[in-house]
């Protein structure tokens, strides 16, 4: 195989990415998750930028496919959303972060 074909091939590989993962604010949101162990929802809000409502959208999705975990509590009568990735969640997302960084790497060759 020549080196074109090779490099051609590598370029694909990026089709086959995770793209729950690769919205922009749910990778956001699993980069944030990821580097700590849980958030509540206001400061997750407020790292993001998101609106209340398109953080919920995206929280739900995230949710939906296992990987965050949302636990709802009240601390002194005020409710309290907290958010933590899961598992699963840190596998996609780190196999998201291999995947993109081995096809910005073959961009490069």
């Amino acid at each position: 195989m020549n080196h074109d074909v090779k490099k051609e091939n590598g370029f694909r590989s990026i089709l086959n990415v995770n793209r729950l993962v690769h919205e922009p604010a749910r990778l956001l949101i699993l980069a944030i998750l990821e580097s700590i162990k849980n958030a509540d929802f206001l400061f997750l809000q407020k790292q993001t930028g998101l609106t209340r409502g398109n953080l919920s959208s995206h929280l739900s999705k995230l949710e939906t496919f296992g990987y965050i975990e949302i636990k709802k509590e009240f601390v002194e009568k005020i409710p309290r959303t907290l958010l933590a990735i899961t598992d699963l969640g840190r596998t996609e997302f780190m196999q998201y972060c291999e995947s993109t960084a081995q096809f910005l790497e073959d961009c490069m060759k």
